[in-house]
């Protein structure tokens, strides 16, 4: 005798398809088109930060530093950016070797859809990206990262060269 189920399957959330590429906007540093590496393989996310300063205001510690948001990008130049400080903490490096980060929370933008993050602040100038978004950024977000499609998301800026796609 076969078995009916007076239950309906539970609906499955609508999935959002990332390229490994893509341009986010963290509108709460002033930085709307950031050149990030969507990486699952990575834990934390990190952006590109120089000339980092620590800093009190109202008896909440802040940071300010400076970043470049595009390698690419002829036009645009370092941006200083100041943000509170969530925290500071022990990060493994792309060599596996712990550094102290410091860590600022901030609203990302992918396309359409936004939500808090957590990125640490390293020095990222002997990477490819200045921005990298791990799992931890990415989780309970119901998306997926297409390993090898670009920009599906955002729109390549006209300066670009596509070669990260050869």
């Amino acid at each position: 005798m076969a078995r009916t189920s007076t239950h309906s399957p539970a609906k499955a959330p609508s999935v959002a398809l990332f390229g490994w590429m893509e341009y986010i906007g963290l509108p709460e540093l002033g930085l709307d088109h950031v050149k990030a590496k969507l990486d699952t393989g990575a834990r934390t996310s990190a952006i590109h930060a120089e000339n980092i300063k620590l800093f009190e205001r109202d008896g909440i510690e802040w940071v300010r530093f400076q970043t470049l948001p595009d390698w690419d990008n002829p036009n645009v130049g370092f941006r200083t950016v100041e943000a509170p400080v969530v925290h500071s903490r022990e990060i493994k490096n792309t060599s596996g070797i712990p550094e102290e980060r410091l860590v600022v929370r901030t609203k990302a933008r992918f396309g359409k859809r936004s939500w808090m993050i957590d990125v640490s602040l390293a020095d990222r100038n002997n990477m490819t990206f200045p921005m990298i978004i791990g799992r931890t950024a990415l989780k309970n977000h119901a998306v997926a990262v297409h390993t090898r499609k670009t920009f599906l998301v955002s729109e390549r800026p006209p300066y670009s060269t596509g070669k990260e796609n050869q």
